[in-house]
Order: structure tokens, then sequence, then C-alpha cells
């Protein structure tokens, strides 16, 4: 009966909401049930009003036993629901959870299904819902060579069709991103429901998890992090490619003068127009972790303010922006072992007008 109780006032203490100035801020979920691993987030909007959030959990990063799980805030509620798993591949870890709303209603999930004992095994698998994300289909193959992953969501491109962002990871290596690692997109053909690879993404030290907007027409502009080790130093950069053909083909990868410590960005474009970058600004801790903005078509980001801050490490940030205009972020931290969700407006970073590096 004590455990009970403790525990219930736990889950009570971590799903609290408290507001900071013009910023809310939410702890999800702690190391609680079920399993004390929460690792990455990603949230979506769905048609009903409801908010949705997927990631994947277990004992640990590298642990068999895990699986992915969704999470839902009904519209007008307050509450998540408990987790409950959404995908699970027996005798195999799953990883990285991805929610996203198509134009047309179909909820996709993709998510990562790790063979061996690194990333660099991994395939991209994904399930789709036709009820809002209530029930779901049987899993299917999306991205099948050796080393594929999947972070961020797809966006929608000028003529229909879908632009997914993944990555291979190369290296079989848990302490370093290889130098060979390359970002890339699946497009979805609407018309045909195919998928089919771009070109990569290349850079010198290695690049992964990209983020995409589309600038105009067939412009696009990808935000990456960068590969190399995890150890302290001064050479780690986010790198930035442009697309002049729909996402086809890429640039190389060049570095930008955002700092990046070997961590997870986002990027992503507002209703307004104007470009929204989460990332770490340091280049050696996942704290703080800020929120950049350009209001020039991704010339300058002279808007920018810290949204986490302290000693532990704020990680993998993914954000949206509701049909309401509010900016909704999660993001991990606590050696990932919370998932917190953050909302405000963007008048809350455009009032800090602290200049960007």
């Amino acid at each position: 009966m004590k455990w009970c109780c403790s525990f219930a006032f736990f889950v009570l203490f971590s799903r609290l909401a408290f507001a900071a100035d013009d910023i809310m801020y939410e702890r999800v979920l702690g190391p609680e049930f079920p399993g004390k691993y929460k690792h990455p987030a990603s949230i979506d909007e769905l048609a009903s009003g409801d908010l949705y959030i997927a990631y994947y959990g277990g004992d640990g990063e590298y642990a068999e036993a895990t699986a992915d799980y969704g999470m839902r805030k009904q519209k007008g509620e307050t509450k998540w629901s408990d987790p409950k798993i959404i995908a699970e591949t027996p005798f195999f870890s799953d990883g990285n959870a991805v929610i996203w709303q198509a134009p047309d209603g179909l909820v996709w999930l993709f998510y990562v299904v790790r063979l061996g004992d690194t990333w660099s095994t991994s395939r991209i698998h994904a399930k789709i819902s036709r009820d809002d994300a209530r029930t779901w289909s049987d899993s299917f193959p999306v991205a099948t060579e050796q080393g594929m992953m999947v972070r961020s969501r797809p966006i929608v491109l000028a003529g229909g069709d879908y632009l997914l962002p993944i990555y291979h990871e190369t290296g079989h290596d848990t302490e370093t991103v290889g130098a060979d690692s390359t970002s890339l997109f699946m497009r979805f053909d609407v018309k045909k429901k195919k998928w089919s690879e771009t070109s990569r993404i290349r850079s010198a030290k290695g690049n992964i998890q990209p983020s995409v907007v589309q600038m105009t027409g067939d412009y696009l502009v990808a935000y990456c992090r960068r590969g190399g080790g995890y150890g302290p130093g001064t050479e780690g950069y986010i790198v930035r490619a442009e697309s002049r053909d729909g996402g086809k083909t890429w640039s190389q990868g060049r570095d930008t003068k955002f700092p990046n410590p070997n961590a997870a960005i986002d990027f992503i474009k507002l209703q307004n127009g104007h470009l929204l970058l989460v990332y770490n600004d340091s280049g050696t801790e996942r704290t703080p972790l800020a929120v950049a903005i350009s209001t020039d078509g991704d010339k300058t980001y002279p808007y920018r303010r810290n949204i986490a801050v302290g000693n532990h490490d704020y990680a993998y940030p993914y954000a949206i922006q509701t049909k309401d205009g509010k900016i909704h972020l999660v993001y991990t931290s606590e050696k990932r072992s919370v998932i917190n969700h953050t909302v405000f407006e963007e008048s809350a970073i455009l009032a800090a007008g602290a200049p960007a590096k």
C-alpha cells in the first residue's frame, strides 16, 4: 500500500504544469512506469484537436526490451493519458518514434527497429491509423538499408508529395557518429503510394537527423546534427544544406555559426513564414536549450531565448505550431528519463530580442 501511494504521488507530481512568465512548462512523464528510459519524444496536433506524444522507452537506450509508446491529451483536457505500447518488435529493440498526421487524415507512426548491437544496424518501419491514432495497422518497412533511422516529421511539398527526413548512421560505435554518416529524405508519391530515396547530404564530419523546411517552391533548406564524437570540443556546428529541385538533390552540408555538441536540433516554418530553430547553445553540453527565430528567410536569427537552463541535459527538441498559433516543444532531460512539454507564443521569443550566435 505504501508503494502504491508513493507511486501515485510521483505520477501526479511528474505531470504538474507551471508557467514562467510567458512560457508554460509541463513535466509530462518521469522515470516511473513503463521503465526509466524515455527518449526521444515527438508530438503532433490531430484533426480532433487532441495532442499526441510518441516516444520509445524501456530500461535503457540499448536495452533489448524497448517499445514505442503513445500518450494523448484530449482537446480541452489538462491531463495526458497513461502511455501505452503502439509498436513492439519481438526479439528486437525499437527506437525513435515520429508521430504525424497527413493532410488526408491518416496518422503515420514512423519508428526505428534495431536488429543488432548498435544503431548502425537499424531500419525504418511505419504504421498508419485511420481513427485518429486510436488503433494501428500492422508494421511495414519504409527504408530497409542497414543503418537507416528517423527523427523528424515529414513536410508536404508544393505538389502534394510528402518528404520525410531520415539519416544513415555508420560506425557501429556507441560513442562516435561516423564521418560518412549522411542525411537524406524519403519522398512519398501520394498518387502511387510509394516511397523513394533522395540524394544524400554529405559533410566533413558527417551529419544526421535533418529537419527541413520549404522556403519557396522547389527551394528547401535543411539543418542537421553534426557527426563525430561526443567529447568536449570547439569545432562542432549545426550543418546546413539546400535543395533547388524540391528535395531531389542536395548541396554539400556546410557548418553554420550555431554550435552543436553532437545533439539533435529541430527546424520548422511558422504559419507567418518565420523560421524557428531549436538547439543546444553550446559546443560541449546539452544545455542550455535555446530557440532562435529568423524573420528574413534564414538570413539572420536576431531573436533568441533559452527555454531550459541548468545542470541537466535538455535534449532531442521537437517543435510544432498548432492551429491556434501556439508553439509546442517537447524534449527530454535528466539522463533521458523525463519528457518535458513547453508551450509559448512566437512573441515570447521575439520579445527577448537577444542576438543569436
